[in-house]
């Protein structure tokens, strides 16, 4: 049997991250960074669980889940960006530097074609470090 996911959406504003919840009402989270707002998460979902009776807690909070992150291109870029340079993601991409950092920092954004990019870069670097060992 499949562990449960609870999908969380990360998204960033001028001067913060928030979060919600696609598949489980209630679930509402902010923080400056998004480690914080991963916090706040993690805080709601306790709330959740304290202040109401079980058998009124929403189906996918009970018992064993997982939690998928999904991150808008700007909130990805942030948090991101500062562990891979924008000249790194450039080169996985091939997404000159400038447009990403205007996506980073809200100027434009991405059409949908232009996130595909971005998200299968990542995840094919993200597998290529799975693979490797330190000898």
């Amino acid at each position: 049997m499949d562990m449960k996911k609870l999908i969380i959406n990360i998204c960033a504003s001028n001067d913060s991250f928030g979060a919600y919840s696609d598949n489980c009402e209630g679930i509402y989270a902010a923080g400056n960074t998004i480690e914080e707002c991963k916090k706040d998460v993690e805080s709601a979902i306790s709330i959740i669980k304290e202040e109401l009776p079980e058998d009124q807690w929403p189906d996918i909070i009970k018992g064993e889940y997982e939690i998928e992150w999904r991150y808008d291109i700007q909130s990805l870029l942030l948090h991101f960006g500062s562990i891979i340079s924008l000249s790194g993601i450039e080169m996985l991409s091939g997404i000159n530097q400038k447009q990403l950092w205007a996506y980073m920092h809200g100027r434009s954004k991405p059409r949908a074609p232009q996130k595909q990019r971005i998200e299968r870069a990542l995840h094919a670097f993200g597998q290529e470090l799975t693979k490797m060992a330190v000898i």
